[in-house]
């Protein structure tokens, strides 16, 4: 496995492939999006160790949706059955998984509870469902701050968390390893990123510009089907943006006996066999 060093014009191809590969796939896709979040809202709803197994999940729902869509790029159909590929993958890759999770649910805990120092715990408790937000406790300068913090802290902990599953499933590497590797690479390649992350802030903002229009519109006629449409593009949105994540994995890494060039985000060409 090596890294692979891009232009920063790649970030934009990333995102056009995500919605290219999602527009090949979309119920199975957005279907097996939908799926991992209602598991993790039901394990969720499990008392006091609920959210921390919930949050431990994540990078296997996040490596699901990126072989879900390496497996679309491919011509192939995405089943639900991607939403164990973490679990069905042989006894040394559970286990990496499992520790790459329980570390994810003790990082994201513990940026949460650093913010209680900041605000007492307002925004923690926010965060967590366990108090309502209102306008009042919005607007108070220590959950801003509390809520700053956090958001500060975590780009390190996503950048770390963002190829790990990834290293694991298609490399093979050890959970810390995978970590640093995949913080390397993002910072090695942080243009692409900035452009990837800048280029799907735009999508956001055209598709909520364009729903605001719609919804306003079916609202005054049928307001049930204004807001179920709201709710489905939203979800519509994550899962082609996830999609979109395994592009960026496949363009910054590569193992280091390849034969044959990188496959370039900037041409709609199919991932290799093994990604």
């Amino acid at each position: 496995m090596k890294l692979q060093i891009v232009p920063a014009r790649t970030g934009l191809q990333w995102v056009l492939q995500g919605l290219r590969t999602f527009k090949s796939q979309p119920l199975a896709l957005a279907a097996l999006f939908c799926l991992g979040m209602a598991s993790m809202s039901l394990i969720s709803a499990l008392p006091i160790i609920g959210p921390v197994i919930a949050l431990a999940l994540l990078p296997c729902i996040s490596l699901s949706m990126m072989v879900a869509a390496s497996e679309a790029a491919h011509g192939r159909k995405p089943t639900p059955a991607l939403l164990l590929v973490s679990f069905r993958s042989g006894t040394q890759h559970l286990q990496s998984m499992l520790m790459l999770g329980g570390m994810y649910a003790a990082s994201f805990l513990l940026i949460i509870g650093a913010s209680s120092i900041v605000d007492g715990g307002n925004f923690a408790s926010v965060y967590l469902g366990q108090t309502e937000m209102t306008r009042e406790l919005a607007e108070e300068p220590e959950f801003q701050s509390a809520m700053w913090m956090s958001m500060l802290l975590y780009i390190p902990l996503s950048l770390a968390f963002w190829h790990a599953p990834a290293l694991i499933h298609w490399h093979g590497v050890s959970p810390i390893k995978a970590l640093f590797f995949s913080f390397v690479g993002c910072i090695r390649n942080v243009g692409a990123y900035l452009v990837f992350g800048i280029s799907w802030v735009g999508v956001f903002i055209a598709t909520g510009m364009v729903l605001a229009l719609v919804t306003g519109l079916l609202a005054a006629m049928i307001g049930s089907i204004a807001g179920g449409l709201m709710v489905a593009s939203a979800l519509a949105l994550a899962a082609v943006f996830f999609t979109s994540i395994v592009f960026s994995f496949r363009d910054s890494f590569s193992p280091p006996d390849t034969e044959q060039p990188p496959i370039s985000a900037e041409a709609n060409t199919t991932p290799p066999t093994d990604l």
